[in-house]
């Protein structure tokens, strides 16, 4: 499957970034630590912020599937940048999931964060940390 999108530079060191199926658009501003002003995300922002999107999303659609209830799940993300060159070095990732999830839906959950799209893009260097806290009652 092939999806385009395109990107306009609008000065300032900002990209708008169009989706072309569906014409949303994202704004992207260089960070203040790389001679940005960090007024929206970053392109590094983006890439660590679709790690957690995409994990919730394969969550979502395996709990689906298997009527498991995934009602508040939300996660936090972290992303490290290391230099030498310039790179995200480490995104660490927490999950929180309802507590009333039962240990084997749990276990299910976690082996299908691994396997999402993103994680399996990004490159091996990057330490991607997935944390799960059943913590939503």
């Amino acid at each position: 499957m092939t999806v385009r999108m395109s990107a306009r530079y609008l000065g300032n060191k900002q990209v708008e970034i169009t989706h072309e199926p569906s014409g949303a658009k994202i704004i992207t501003a260089a960070p203040k630590d790389n001679a940005g002003d960090g007024s929206s995300f970053s392109p590094t922002d983006l890439a660590a912020s679709s790690l957690g999107a995409c994990i919730m999303t394969v969550m979502a659609i395996f709990a689906e599937r298997q009527e498991i209830d995934l009602t508040g799940m939300r996660c936090e993300i972290e992303k490290h940048m290391v230099t030498d060159p310039r790179r995200i070095g480490k995104i660490p990732v927490i999950m929180h999931l309802p507590s009333a999830l039962s240990v084997g839906n749990r276990e299910k959950l976690e082996r299908v964060a691994h396997t999402c799209p993103v994680n399996n893009s990004l490159r091996p260097e990057i330490d991607k940390e997935l944390i799960f806290l059943y913590d939503i009652g």
